[in-house]
């Protein structure tokens, strides 16, 4: 998937500057694709040039101006057309499994400490993720929500997102254990 198509889906509810994508990008759409900010402005601007956004500048006091980039009639025509493509499988490329499958021929102690990390970095994007879904749900239940939300897409990329790290905590939380028992510290 180029990056154009998930830019084209942060943008199709509402406008914004590069500035916001690339804080949005962090926080909720990062469960399911990432990007730098530079990539981001890269792709803006190209995007921009192809007619697929339009941009318009506000004036700021005490900074600079900024622009705010909203998806056009060709925008969202090449996003309808992304719709209709059959997605590619996706595919698990993760340096820390290769670590473990390595494991007989690894330095364990680096090893356990990367799962560690892995699980720290999980819990903290699995709280971002449950403030953005809480933010979403407003004071409904998600039962309301689903039944009269109009923003399902986000909704259901976080709950993947959720699902993820909740998986990733459990997966290193019995990998330790595993380790543990056979190389105890």
């Amino acid at each position: 998937m180029a990056l154009r198509n998930a830019l084209l889906a942060a943008l199709i509810d509402r406008e914004s500057s590069g500035y916001d994508l690339a804080k949005k990008f962090s926080v909720s759409v990062a469960n399911f694709w990432t990007a730098t900010p530079q990539q981001l402005y890269r792709e803006l601007e190209k995007m921009e040039s192809e007619g697929l956004l339009a941009a318009r500048v506000v004036k700021q006091d005490k900074r600079p101006d900024k622009r705010i980039f909203s998806v056009t009639d060709a925008g969202r025509a090449a996003l309808h057309a992304f719709t209709r493509q059959e997605p590619k499988p996706t595919t698990v490329r993760d340096e820390l499994l290769v670590q473990v499958e390595a494991l007989a021929y690894a330095d364990v102690p680096s090893v356990r400490s990367s799962i560690e990390t892995q699980i720290k970095q999980s819990r903290r994007r699995l709280e971002a993720y449950e403030r953005s879904l809480a933010e979403i749900l407003g004071s409904r239940t998600q039962e309301e929500f689903v039944a009269t939300g109009n923003r399902i897409g986000p909704y259901l990329t976080l709950q993947r997102g959720i699902s993820f790290e909740r998986e990733n905590i459990s997966w290193g939380e019995l990998a330790l254990t595993i380790l543990e028992r056979r190389f105890p510290s």
